[in-house]
């Protein structure tokens, strides 16, 4: 019998114990799980938000709960709410080789269809572990190739990502799994248009990725059928969106269950894209030593690999003057910029009022970008500030990884305008405690739900 490489995902993914997962494995997933729930509190008040949430009242259901309000739904439906709202602000982790964002998906997807199952605390770190090493072992075989064709690559991803965290609480068999990520190959889409105005696809592409995921691993829990050759195929995830008639996805199966390429993914300390955050730190960095503030600055060059130029740094217009939060999320001169004028890149920096400042879109204006062959292992670069006094400084760049109490107070800060009792008991359970499906959901309600 042929064994296609998603069938040997799909058997890996059913089989693999939680036991099997090393500890530092469900350790990270303890804090993945607290990022995801501050990052859905953060856009809460978004009119993204309010919007996804207003939509699940339609979608409705039950088993599960949209944690801003409380409202009853089905898992895929509160699922596409809380993977919308982690998005929503860019803040979420992601992959530097191939600028996926896995947990807005994945956590989502896990935690809706945990909730109903009641799921215990070591099947949701594993489900959640499974998930973030499908997506990074997918995501690898296509490296920055799907954007380059002009598709959001998390979106893409993303389903057969929740598809296998899904199907692991769901209990799926190595048959119903490949049903269930063959089928999710199909729920695959998301395109970069929004580039073009700041429209809000790009954070319904993970929202869409979680409830098609879990979409799929019930339909396949059903005995609904999926293909079985959804990656290998010329039609299937490769073929179709790269033209890779003959994808080489030995990355996809090598080293299952000993090698961990779903650690690589890294938490954000900033909210914007994950390619800018070197920059920012560099600033921050000089002007803390006194080597540069906002009023020396002459002009700056950031250079970086030239792949994402595109995603930062064109159209230049829309860079140095974003028109709304996904335009400036978006943005290097506009980021860097508001990192040397405040001190700081937060949430108040995507408010309107801070991106229609005078004075940081002044010094935007003098800050551009450019490509360098040689660079792009990871978000690596170089800055270059020309000193209105006539001196140059220099600082070679590199992504810094957030640690522990990084993302705790990150957590804090996102849920600073909440119940203090009531995040602080989430957060406890989270990092010392092993709450089931329920629990966790009644302790993130009592935490995030706002009064109706």
């Amino acid at each position: 019998m042929i064994v296609t490489p998603l069938e040997t995902l799909a058997a890996w993914a059913s089989a693999v114990s939680a036991a099997d997962i090393p500890a530092a494995q469900h350790r990270r997933a303890r804090l993945r799980i607290l990022d995801t729930l501050g990052l859905i509190a953060a856009a809460a008040d978004h009119p993204a938000g309010r919007s996804v949430a207003a939509w699940a009242e339609v979608g409705g259901g039950s088993g599960a709960h949209v944690l801003i309000n409380g409202a009853p739904a089905a898992p895929a439906v509160a699922a596409l709410v809380h993977g919308s709202l982690a998005h929503a602000r860019d803040f979420d982790d992601s992959f530097s080789d191939t600028v996926v964002h896995p947990g807005s998906i994945v956590n989502a997807a896990t935690l809706a269809t945990a909730e109903r199952a009641d799921a215990s605390f070591d099947a949701i770190t594993a489900a959640i572990t499974v998930g973030y090493e499908i997506s990074g072992r997918i995501a690898s075989v296509a490296g920055r190739g799907f954007h380059a064709r002009g598709f959001h690559a998390t979106g893409l991803v993303g389903p057969i990502a929740a598809a296998a965290a899904a199907g692991r609480i769901l209990g799926l068999d190595a048959a119903a799994m490949a049903d269930a990520l063959g089928l999710a190959t199909s729920m695959s889409s998301g395109l970069l248009a929004f580039l073009a105005d700041g429209g809000w696809s790009k954070w319904l592409h993970t929202g869409w990725s979680a409830h098609g995921g879990i979409i799929a691993a019930e339909l396949a829990s059903c005995g609904f059928r999926g293909p079985h050759h959804g990656l290998d195929h010329r039609y299937g995830l490769y073929g179709a969106f790269l033209g890779m008639t003959e994808p080489n996805l030995d990355a996809v199966t090598a080293g299952l269950g000993s090698t961990w390429l779903g650690a690589a993914a890294s938490a954000k300390g900033f909210p914007c894209a994950h390619v800018i955050h070197p920059y920012i730190e560099a600033v921050l960095a000089l002007q803390a030593e006194g080597a540069l503030g906002a009023d020396d600055v002459a002009s700056i060059t950031c250079v970086m690999a030239p792949w994402a130029l595109p995603i930062v740094a064109v159209p230049r217009p829309a860079k140095i003057a974003p028109r709304n939060d996904l335009e400036a999320i978006a943005s290097l001169p506009f980021m860097v910029a508001a990192a040397l004028r405040d001190g700081r890149v937060d949430l108040a920096t995507l408010q309107p009022r801070t991106i229609g400042r005078a004075d940081i879109l002044a010094l935007a204006a003098r800050i551009d970008c450019a490509g360098d062959d040689r660079l792009g292992t990871g978000f690596d670069g170089l800055l270059n500030a020309e000193r209105r006094d006539g001196r140059t400084v220099s600082r070679a760049v590199t992504l810094s990884e957030p640690h522990q109490d990084q993302v705790v107070a990150k957590f804090r800060a996102n849920t600073s305008q909440l119940s203090p009792d009531a995040c602080a008991a989430l957060e406890r359970a989270l990092l010392n405690d092993a709450p089931g499906g329920g629990d966790l959901a009644r302790l993130a309600l009592a935490a995030l739900a706002r009064p109706q």
